[in-house]
């Protein structure tokens, strides 16, 4: 949910209402902005003013700040729309939007090796994203321990999870709704991830789980998950513990099956007992759909699930919503079957070909330094040489980029490495060759208008200033500006005459 503010405007009768000039043959009258109008306007009217005022949103193509899925095949926004009147809370109204949903747990599972056997079910859900999978991989595994410590005896009251510092925020979320401590191992300079080593110093007999990212926000990185599970093994014999690993794998779950197939970060590894993914990043869905896949039953805490038999039948659900969309559940089903394990692979190894051709196109430049990883999400994240300076040219660069169309974030690094600003191009199915390219001649274009612009003179101006008198004696007198006009700077040009000497100025 995003909170929300009045637009203020240049007078209360244009804050009242919005002017519907392109559709004035359908509405004659200004249309109420925060309020109900006392009439209906036709579809015509509305539909036009909307899309107008759309207009002024970004393009998602150019958005290349966002790891979201701007582009699916007709076939799928068909089904999209087919089905966009279908509310998957009502499983027994709609069985086989359920099956597919089945269909796509049992999927994700075998795909990450969950241990499942011939004919046995995957234990999984979909939800919204992985913000809504993580909160439920957090709260599992926080019941989990609770019920642990009460049956030996032990306080339950001060859980916490331990994780790297370039966490994405829906896990402070959790720890703040939830009431867990977050343990951030903090990153250091080259080193952007989390380190195994120091996050299992961290560990105690409260820590719930430890998180390890596949595809870092700030960098694509993929975190040591099999390096972590080891250290992690040898601390939990040590101590009697039993402390999981969960895998927010939300950026690079869809990647490292098809480009990394012998990377050990998944269900291969024992103490993962957990995964989050989201559908609408590389999963290629649109936004609205993420998954969560437990190892096994015994993972998630059956108090958890709830049975309810709301609309005729008994409806096992974890999930922190009731109502929601089936067409990206839908759009989800339908890439595995067009695409397969063959087409994913085509898509993100086309996808780490236009990332390729952007990291040697910024290289090109000599201006910037690669931080982010070629082995990872397909993903160039760069940060401006020259030390302090570099931060003010990054955001500058990305505003001069605005004007192109392309939005390229900008951002500082957490804690301990403050002083970095990084700028981040995010590679997805659409984002091909060809706009590559061009997005490189628009970086090149920015950069020479920045440097012409920093050595233009700072133009001269000559103020008029009216004082005002001191309301008390503790305050001092106003200062207003009444009059502002640029100054001509003349250059000294000798006169000669006779004997050389100057006689003016011109």
């Amino acid at each position: 949910m995003v909170l929300t503010h009045v637009e203020e405007l240049g007078d209360a009768g244009e804050a009242a209402a919005a002017a519907a000039v392109f559709a004035s043959r359908y509405v004659q009258e200004p249309v109420p902005r925060y309020e109900l109008g006392e009439r209906s306007i036709s579809k015509d009217a509305a539909y036009q003013i909307v899309h107008d005022e759309l207009l002024l949103d970004s393009s998602p193509r150019l958005n290349l700040a966002s790891f979201v899925t701007t582009w699916m095949e007709p076939e799928c926004d068909k089904l999209i729309l087919e089905a966009v009147n279908k509310n998957y809370a009502d499983m027994d109204e709609y069985p086989v939007t359920t099956e597919l949903q089945n269909r796509c747990v049992n999927i994700i599972a075998r795909l990450f090796n969950a241990p499942v056997g011939d004919g046995e079910k995957a234990v999984g859900v979909g939800t919204v994203g992985s913000s809504e999978a993580i909160m439920l991989a957090g709260l599992a595994f926080k019941r989990r321990w609770q019920n642990k410590r009460k049956e030996a005896g032990k306080p339950y009251d001060k859980p916490n999870i331990v994780t790297g510092a370039n966490v994405q925020v829906c896990w402070e979320k959790f720890a703040r709704y939830f009431e867990v401590e977050l343990k951030e191992v903090k990153l250091s300079e080259g080193c952007y991830v989390m380190d195994p080593e120091k996050a299992v110093e961290m560990v105690d007999e409260n820590t719930i789980c430890v998180a390890a990212i596949l595809g870092s926000t700030l960098t694509g990185e993929f975190e040591d998950v099999e390096r972590l599970n080891d250290l992690l093994a040898a601390k939990n014999k040590r101590t009697k513990w039993d402390t999981p690993i969960h895998v927010d794998a939300a950026s690079g779950g869809f990647v490292a099956p098809f480009l990394y197939p012998e990377l050990e970060w998944d269900f291969r590894l024992p103490l993962v007992k957990s995964i989050n993914v989201s559908g609408h990043k590389y999963g290629l869905v649109y936004a609205g759909v993420g998954w969560v896949i437990w190892r096994n039953k015994e993972d998630l805490p059956e108090e958890l699930i709830f049975h309810i038999n709301y609309l005729g039948a008994d409806q096992p659900t974890f999930t922190l919503n009731f109502s929601k969309g089936s067409s990206q559940i839908i759009a989800q089903y339908y890439q595995f079957l067009r695409l397969g394990f063959e087409g994913y692979k085509h898509v993100m190894n086309n996808c780490m070909e236009s990332a390729r051709t952007l990291r040697e196109g910024l290289e090109k430049t000599g201006r910037f330094t690669i931080i982010s990883k070629e082995k990872g999400v397909p993903l160039v994240a760069f940060t401006f040489k020259g030390g302090a300076g570099a931060g003010p040219l990054a955001f500058k660069l990305s505003a001069g980029l605005r004007r192109y169309g392309w939005i390229v974030p900008a951002y500082t690094m957490p804690a301990a490495l403050e002083h970095m600003t990084v700028l981040r191009v995010v590679v997805r199915e659409d984002f091909g060759r060809p706009l590559a390219e061009r997005f490189l001649s628009h970086v090149r274009m920015t950069l020479d208008e920045m440097d012409l612009a920093a050595k233009a003179p700072v133009p001269k101006v000559r103020l008029t200033i009216e004082l005002g008198p001191a309301r008390t004696a503790d305050e001092e007198a106003s200062v207003r500006v009444v009059k502002s006009e640029p100054v001509t700077v003349h250059k000294r040009v000798p006169l000669v005459a006779g004997g050389g000497k100057t006689k003016g100025v011109c």
